[in-house]
């Protein structure tokens, strides 16, 4: 790494170097010595260490706890051209691990290389979400990019999570760029109807496309439940796989509508869908003689934070609890948990315990994080959110 000499400057405390050194790309705030050269918020700033050697270049939130988010290990221009090599590197690979497919996510932020940049595509409409605050004051410089580089018929933003509040960005959805319709993209042969301007997330959850895959080598003759459902992914990889019935559950409305549209625009006829509070139906089920050869559990996130971790452990086992007292002898359960601070070693925990609590032996049959197109940084367990595993309980 080059000697400092930007301007805008975060100096560290003494020995604070050493997670950059590692391969993080972030400084918290409680890391920091001083400032120079008066950034503010959005900037692009040199890292220093106490001891001079300059770690980098990236961007500077004084109001977040993550103080710096890392770009370049050198000293270069954040503009079109550095912009539109790293998107670029991104297309690459995804073109390289889905070939034959036009919807994939195309920016996974850190792990690309791209800080606080999500990019999602279907087709030919594009989906962004933006959490850190330099990427956000970029969007026009991103938009650009990806005409350049895509051509794209509409660019929506998503940033309607919370987690923006801590850097400092309020929540907003819209059309950045031309128009957007529904498109229908392929998954595994399965055809299913997409927004990117609705929907939970970007418009379909990307991260579970391999998953949903595995499904079948289970779903033969069964009997599945697939809980938090969404647009029935799992149920209709279920269906189309041999199960002589599938029930699929979420709260959202909208949720149940698509899933509907989905299995009959594959023409299946073995799976319905509810709308209900799965918690509450999960309950209701206990009290009929209804029983399932296979249960998917797939909730949203039950922690963003490290603080409500507890909270979330408690909603995981009644969870759990409550899918294995309704599988029939040896029964199967898929599991996911997307919440990052819910570590491996706590989710297989918490799965274990609720097996004994309901009187049941455990294998592990499976496990899994995201497909290719999420890549994670070995070096940054923040970006290893989502666990998934195929759970036989006798």
């Amino acid at each position: 790494m080059s000697t400092s000499h930007l301007k805008k400057q975060i100096i560290l405390k003494k020995n604070e170097e050493r997670r950059i050194l590692a391969g993080h790309p972030w400084s918290f705030s409680n890391e920091v010595r001083e400032t120079k050269g008066d950034p503010v918020i959005g900037d692009v700033v040199e890292l220093v260490a106490a001891s001079g050697l300059s770690l980098g270049i990236g961007f500077y939130n004084p109001h977040s706890l993550i103080t710096f988010r890392l770009l370049s290990s050198h000293i270069e221009e954040i503009d079109f051209s550095f912009m539109l090599k790293r998107v670029s590197q991104a297309v690459t690979l995804r073109k390289t691990v889905y070939p034959e497919s036009e919807c994939y996510r195309l920016v996974h932020s850190e792990s690309d290389f791209l800080p606080g940049l999500i990019i999602d595509k279907y087709n030919d409409y594009i989906s962004i979400q933006t959490y850190s605050y330099g990427m956000d004051a970029r969007l026009p410089l991103i938009c650009d990019v990806i005409e350049e580089l895509l051509h794209p018929k509409g660019i929506v933003e998503r940033n309607e999570s919370a987690l923006r509040a801590l850097e400092g960005l309020t929540q907003k959805k819209g059309v950045l760029r031309g128009t957007i319709s529904n498109t229908t993209i392929v998954e595994h042969g399965l055809r299913y109807v997409v927004n990117a301007l609705e929907g939970q997330k970007t418009g379909f959850f990307l991260d579970q496309r391999e998953n949903r895959a595995t499904i079948g080598r289970f779903s033969k003759g069964a009997a599945v439940l697939d809980c938090f459902c969404n647009y029935g992914g799992f149920a209709l990889n279920a269906a189309r796989s041999g199960a002589a019935s599938v029930l699929g559950i979420d709260s959202s409305e909208e949720a149940i509508t698509n899933a509907t549209t989905n299995a009959t625009l594959n023409d299946l006829k073995n799976v319905r869908f509810e709308r209900a509070d799965v918690f509450e139906r999960l309950k209701q089920l206990h009290t009929t003689s209804e029983r399932f050869d296979l249960i998917v559990l797939d909730p949203p996130s039950f922690t963003k934070s490290k603080k409500n971790v507890q909270t979330a452990r408690k909603g995981y086992k009644e969870l759990h609890s409550s899918a294995f007292g309704l599988l029939k002898k040896d029964g199967v359960v898929l599991s996911a948990s997307c919440s990052h601070h819910i570590t491996p070693d706590v989710f297989l925990e918490i799965i274990a315990d609720s097996a004994v609590r309901a009187g049941k032996r455990l294998q592990l049959l499976d496990w899994r994080g995201a497909g290719p197109d999420h890549p994670t940084l070995p070096c940054m367990p923040e970006t290893r959110y989502l666990k998934f595993g195929a759970f036989r309980l006798i």
